[in-house]
């Protein structure tokens, strides 16, 4: 039952090409940087894993965290919401030169989707999206007088997430709006890898207050010092 593993190296092993891969993360916050970091060098390293399908709200920034995945060149396609967001270069980059691909998503219907991979839902109905472009290709039924589009689960091979509290089963909180997609992901994935600023004995999280419960949790590895995006950006630093 003990899930903690001794490194990051460690927690992103079995990570491999051609995956699909959710990251948890609105903008920075609750944005497993640590984590994709461990995953960057294993690439550099090893030159896997590679052919990614990241999904997540936006497309990266900067030249950390999953800009710096795109910038190596381990992204192949992107599955978000919001592809421009504060310094979305890396993506835009890849994307101009026809070296990623992207599938935009309505950020709730983002949610749900991923929320019905988790609880077995292949499929639902919603008016989000209905006379776009979005909509094109997909069927469409009406419901009392109205149009709605037919949208799939999404589940993935791994979800990286971030935690500010794990016990060594699993159990997770988050830190305030840092929960985010994170509980849905959980559920949603295969494997799910977390980071937690801090780990306590089974018995230390109050069970009110379990947000992801251990069953939805493969790995857990400590991070007491972990980096936020919007300070890393402030800095300048790059990954790549």
């Amino acid at each position: 039952m003990d899930k903690t593993v001794a490194d990051l190296a460690a927690a992103v092993a079995g990570i491999e090409d051609g995956m699909v891969l959710m990251i948890g993360g609105f903008g920075g916050a609750g944005a497993p940087i640590e984590l994709i970091h461990a995953l960057i060098d294993r690439f550099k390293a090893t030159g896997s894993p590679k052919n990614l399908t990241v999904v997540n709200n936006n497309a990266g920034n900067g030249r950390i965290g999953i800009a710096a995945m795109i910038d190596a060149g381990m992204v192949a396609k992107m599955i978000c919401s919001f592809p421009r967001s504060a310094d979305p270069r890396a993506f835009t980059e890849k994307y101009l030169a026809g070296e990623i691909a992207l599938e935009v998503v309505p950020q709730g219907t983002l949610a749900e989707r991923i929320r019905a991979g988790g609880a077995g839902i292949p499929a639902f109905y919603t008016p989000t999206s209905f006379g776009t472009d979005l909509a094109k290709g997909k069927p469409v039924a009406e419901f009392e007088g109205r149009p709605y589009v037919q949208e799939r689960w999404l589940k993935a091979d791994v979800a990286l997430l971030k935690a500010e509290l794990a016990d060594t089963q699993g159990n997770l909180t988050y830190r305030k709006a840092a929960r985010n997609f994170s509980p849905l992901m959980a559920a949603a994935a295969a494997v799910t890898v977390v980071q937690a600023t801090k780990v306590v004995e089974p018995g230390g999280i109050d069970p009110e207050a379990v947000i992801t419960p251990g069953i939805f949790v493969t790995r857990v590895v400590e991070v007491a010092d972990a980096r936020q995006e919007e300070a890393l950006m402030r800095e300048g630093a790059a990954y790549a």
